[in-house]
């Protein structure tokens, strides 16, 4: 290593993100209120789970994985967010950025693989109603959420490392609220053209994967549920996935637009927007949507608050 790059590290102590330029006490304000209701509304669902003895199958173990992901994939990136805003320092250190950069991508990733097995869990439930408790048993399922979790944060060693090998130029500069990969990439100084392929590469391939069989189990659930004689018996069963195909819909647009929209370079403001939509939306809406159209997490919900 040569005395450049001895400098290069040395200097390299800070990022400065300068997302919070103008309307911080709207932000403070936001942030606070979306990051209380996330916290909120995800462990109402999360504990209703738990103590309803009717929601212990595989579909709501698997919500419940869900409820708990969102709080972690939120936790990431918004009270850092918070106290940034509040206290006007926006620096944040080298590795504490890329921390958040490993979790935030981990996290992320690990939620679009859970809703590809909660899509399979349907499949199995509806296509072959027989063998769904042989199939979707406790082994298999905890196999399932925790192959979730490995698989991602393998990944996001892969993403963070490759980040980190950049040379960062001397203001350190990150044009956006928190360390996610694209924003990171555009503070960079060094080539980064081999890791922007990379990233495509690694967003289309472990992106697209889980949307694919999500829609390969859909397809299949829709060509069932069109045999099925009774109208009522349709609407019944099409129900129970209505909630499920629009938490896959919101997360999964925002997330193909936020590694694959506007650059932060072509459109800063955009891309910002973008991510940070992909990062807050789907924690702040999946629990309303499954409280409000899921029938039996709503009957659980109204037997805890009348109970005595």
């Amino acid at each position: 290593m040569n005395w450049m790059e001895v400098e290069n590290k040395t200097l390299l102590n800070d990022f400065i993100l300068i997302g919070f330029l103008e309307g911080r006490v709207v932000c403070i304000i936001l942030m606070a209120t979306v990051y209380t209701m996330i916290i909120i509304w995800n462990f109402i669902v999360f504990g209703i789970i738990q103590v309803d003895s009717h929601l212990q199958t595989p579909m709501y173990f698997f919500l419940s994985c869900l409820s708990l992901f969102d709080v972690c994939f939120s936790t990431v990136t918004l009270p850092t967010m918070l106290v940034n805003a509040v206290t006007g320092n926006r620096r944040i250190s080298f590795y504490r950025c890329f921390t958040q950069l490993y979790f935030f991508v981990g996290f992320g990733g690990s939620e679009s693989l859970l809703l590809a097995v909660m899509a399979y869990d349907r499949y199995v439930a509806i296509c072959n109603p027989l063998r769904y408790h042989v199939v979707m048993n406790k082994r298999f399922c905890l196999g399932l959420v925790a192959g979730c979790l490995v698989c991602r944060f393998l990944n996001s060693v892969f993403n963070t490392l490759m980040t980190m090998k950049l040379t960062f130029c001397e203001d350190h500069c990150i044009n956006h609220f928190f360390c996610d990969v694209l924003p990171v990439l555009g503070a960079a100084c060094s080539d980064i053209q081999s890791s922007q392929v990379l990233l495509r590469v690694d967003a289309v391939f472990l992106g697209m994967s889980p949307f694919i069989l999500v829609m390969n189990s859909y397809i299949r659930i829709i060509s069932t549920i069109l045999k099925i004689c009774s109208t009522e018996g349709r609407k019944k069963v099409f129900s129970t996935c209505s909630s499920h195909l629009t938490v896959v819909t919101i997360f999964y647009i925002t997330g193909f637009l936020n590694y694959n929209g506007p650059s932060f370079e072509d459109s800063f403001i955009l891309a910002r927007v973008l991510s940070i939509l992909y990062g807050i939306l789907s924690p702040l809406l999946n629990p309303v949507i499954y409280c409000l159209r899921n029938k039996d997490v709503k009957k659980a919900l109204e037997k805890a608050i009348t109970r005595p």
